[in-house]
């Protein structure tokens, strides 16, 4: 066996054991998502719950914004993106005993649900939008 050889095979299994590290803890992820809390739900049980609740409130029109605010994320993540916010937005929706989901409820479950670092592309969206951004600053913030 050559040298060039075996330092390829060496790199070929460090990068196949960086890949499934990578793999794995994004599964592991996921698991600890699943685990039942204490009353007996998981994370993921009660986003599914806020968005088969909350289903009947949302219109075309709502639906398609949340599609908007969504896009920037890469298409292979942005259902389960979407999901988790419409999640957060369903439970907020259910707290405020909302007759219909309106955007207000949907720019707050969006900027609760999501890292600050995506924030931009929601003020640069609400901007183009024409949407007023003070009654969000708290949030932003």
């Amino acid at each position: 066996m050559s040298t060039g050889f075996g330092i390829f095979i060496v790199f070929w299994c460090l990068f196949m054991f960086s890949m499934f590290a990578i793999g794995g803890y994004f599964m592991f992820r996921k698991f600890l998502k699943r685990l039942p809390k204490e009353d007996g739900m998981s994370i993921l049980d009660w986003q599914d719950h806020y968005i088969n609740e909350t289903r009947h409130l949302w219109s075309e029109d709502q639906i398609a914004f949340l599609d908007e605010l969504v896009a920037p994320v890469p298409e292979l993540f942005r259902d389960i993106a979407k999901a988790k916010i419409a999640g957060t937005i369903g439970e907020i929706a259910l707290k405020e005993k909302a007759r219909n989901m309106t955007q207000d409820l949907i720019v707050r479950g969006y900027i609760i649900a999501t890292p600050k670092r995506d924030h931009k592309w929601l003020i640069k969206t609400l901007k183009k939008k024409q949407v007023d951004l003070a009654p969000y600053q708290s949030l932003l913030g």
